[in-house]
This record gives C-alpha cells, structure tokens and sequence, in this order.
C-alpha cells in the first residue's frame, strides 16, 4: 500500500528544513549551506546526517536526484509532487499547533507577571 503525504507526518526539525532546502533543485553541499541559513543557525547538518536523510527520502518518493549534466560528480536533489504536499501539509500541521496553543501560553505569561 502506498503512502499518502499525511503518512509522513510529523516530520523531524532536520527532516523540515531539508525538504525546505529543495525549494529549488540542490545538491547535497548547498542543502546544508540553505538549511543553516533559512533556520537562522539553528540547525547544522553533518554529511551523514544529511547523506542518510536523502536516501532515506529518495527511497520513500519525497525527493528525486536529478543528474545535471554540468557536474556529473554532484548529486542533486529536488522534491517531488508527494515531497511538495508533505512540507505543505507539515508547514499546516505546525501552524495549527501555534494557533491552538498561543491563547493558553499567553494567559501562562500574564499569571507570571
């Protein structure tokens, strides 16, 4: 039985940024180089960190490696059309948390002060 996008859910903080990295086709070098910037220096991915993410998704259909001819040592990735409605629906599922929770950390707040 196939996996629908939802099956994928919640995903990892790393996981997140990697599939946000692939916004744009990328290869592995860059990926990290996009994530520690678009998370502000939060999170650093090593190679194997990295390496066993890709493969893990590759082999689950989130994300394809794509084979540019400029640099045929490079392996670049990108998000397929399931890995696209996975970060949609994973960006959806944190929002939600954020608005379910913010009226109870707020009234937390106000009998701290």
């Amino acid at each position: 039985m196939k996996k629908q996008p939802d099956d994928f859910l919640p995903l990892s903080q790393a996981t997140f940024y990697i599939l946000l990295s692939l916004r744009e086709t990328r290869h592995g070098y860059s990926i990290m180089q996009d994530v520690e910037l678009v998370s502000n220096g939060v999170v650093k991915i090593g190679p194997g960190t990295l390496y066993g993410a890709l493969g893990k998704l590759e082999k689950q259909g989130v994300i394809k490696q794509i084979r540019l001819d400029e640099d045929a040592r490079r392996k670049y990735y990108a998000l397929t059309e399931v890995g696209k409605q996975v970060l949609k629906l994973e960006f959806e599922r944190m929002q939600k948390l954020i608005q379910n929770s913010r009226n109870f950390i707020c009234e937390m707040e106000s009998e701290d002060q």
